[in-house]
């Protein structure tokens, strides 16, 4: 991997039900990179590595597999879209995916447009058309 698409910070989540996560993080538009599951039991992830666009990431695993410190349910992940237009797109998909809304598409006062939705674990996920300074 080229060092300047290789994603240097990763948001970190922990779920009590991993498969459903990967599946609604796909809907969202993520790829998986990698997935280590537990030799006996393989609905146990221990670790997984997503892709976002080109250089942004989160990484995941189950409750119970390390890190008992998180909590699953408690994140808040900014996700930055390429153009407005996918705010709304990606809103839809991760309904779809079993997400529910937490904030209605709008105009930000900074710029750009977003909105927020839960993940089935109510993980907080902001879908951002803009960028940062």
């Amino acid at each position: 991997m080229n060092p300047m698409t290789t994603p240097q910070l990763y948001a970190c989540l922990k779920y009590r039900d991993a498969d459903a996560a990967l599946a609604f993080l796909r809907a969202l538009g993520f790829s998986e990179r990698l997935v280590v599951r537990d030799d006996t039991n393989p609905a146990v992830v221990h670790h997984a590595q997503l892709q976002w666009r080109d250089t942004g990431g989160v990484m995941l695993g189950s409750a119970g597999a390390g890190a008992d410190w998180m909590t699953p349910g408690s994140t808040t992940v900014n996700l930055v879209v390429a153009e407005d237009a996918d705010v709304d797109a990606v809103l839809a998909a991760g309904m779809a995916a079993g997400g529910r809304v937490l904030s209605a598409p709008d105009a930000a006062p900074h710029g750009g447009r977003n909105a927020a939705l839960a993940d089935p674990e109510g993980n907080a996920w902001n879908l951002d058309s803009y960028p940062g300074v």
